[in-house]
């Protein structure tokens, strides 16, 4: 298990920048065997020099699926080199993704990784029953992050994959998050589960669906972790703002994931982080027989190659189940 977070916790005074936990975790990784990865349709500048950085930083060992003669003008156009990387040819987006998905499913490849293609049509491939990568535990993305301003490396979910949970699907949301924070060093990880306020309202779902996470949680349905919510973000990453709230509660103003109520207003979060507050960020699909690494074709090299290393780690370990 990663100690990278639970070393830098133990240093932190409240509101002191954390240093890079992706950074250190990626320095980790280049030291081990590269795991070879599936990177499927990495028909852009970008899509492909994430994968080749992570290939030079010894991260992963690349699998590229896409037409040969497509791959070699976009590597010729922004100067990168294919050296001798594999190259599995496939028509189209489509073919692409089902054949990375039976790469994996072969235990040729130990993660897939996006290319340029559409986040639907790779999950498609990951999601078919008779060919995918499905297990019994519900799928679900991860940004993991380093924010300046915040004491701690923050985990937000779901912001790419269950567009509208249901409280169902928020115990594996949940679930998937705390296992990741474990494996990355997180002993007991704190979850608030967010929402507009700190106080049930039959007229706010998420509240209540908050409230039942918590009992739930009570009760030994969602492991490993200490949830409190609703809370709003505020009072989320605030001691303050809990403090003037008069808020009791191990989760407020230090929470380590935080629960969004539905995709929307997650990936706005963590774009707003992103590009207004500069943090860095990785992202990461739990739930699949292996780990599914999932950036934006908008995000910069080396988001894709952080996101690698997070992917090496847990199939190392076996995953996050």
């Amino acid at each position: 298990m990663g100690q990278w977070i639970s070393d830098f916790d133990d240093a932190l005074l409240p509101g002191a920048a954390i240093p890079s936990v992706l950074d250190a975790l990626m320095e980790d990784e280049a030291r081990r065997s590269p795991l070879p990865t599936a990177v499927c349709w990495p028909c852009s500048a970008f899509a492909l020099a994430g994968a080749l950085d992570a290939a030079e930083a010894g991260v992963i060992e690349p699998i590229l699926v896409a037409p040969a003669q497509l791959l070699a003008k976009v590597a010729e156009e922004a100067r990168l080199s294919l050296r001798n990387f594999k190259v599995i040819e496939a028509a189209n987006e489509h073919e692409a993704a089902r054949v990375s998905a039976e790469l994996c499913r072969s235990g040729e490849a130990g993660a897939l990784m996006k290319g340029s293609l559409h986040t639907d049509v790779l999950m498609h491939a990951v999601l078919a029953r008779d060919s995918g990568l499905r297990t019994t535990r519900r799928v679900s993305h991860v940004f993991v992050m380093d924010a300046p301003l915040y004491n701690r490396t923050l985990f937000i979910t779901d912001a790419a994959i269950n567009i509208y949970p249901t409280l169902d699907d928020k115990v594996d949301i949940a679930q998937n998050a705390i296992d990741l924070a474990r494996r990355l060093g997180v002993a007991a990880p704190r979850v608030a589960i967010l929402s507009a306020a700190e106080t049930v309202c039959s007229k706010i779902t998420s509240t209540l669906d908050a409230a039942a996470l918590c009992k739930m949680a009570d009760r030994g349905q969602i492991t490993g972790g200490i949830l409190d919510g609703p809370l709003a973000l505020d009072t989320a990453v605030s001691a303050q703002a809990a403090e003037v709230k008069q808020l009791r509660s191990e989760v407020a103003g230090k929470a380590d994931i935080l629960l969004v109520p539905d995709l929307e207003s997650g990936n706005m979060l963590a774009k707003q982080l992103e590009y207004l507050g500069g943090a860095q960020l990785a992202g990461i699909v739990l739930g699949a027989k292996v780990p599914v690494i999932l950036t934006s074709r908008a995000d910069p090299p080396r988001s894709r190659v952080v996101s690698c290393a997070i992917a090496a780690l847990l199939a190392r370990d076996g995953g996050v189940r």
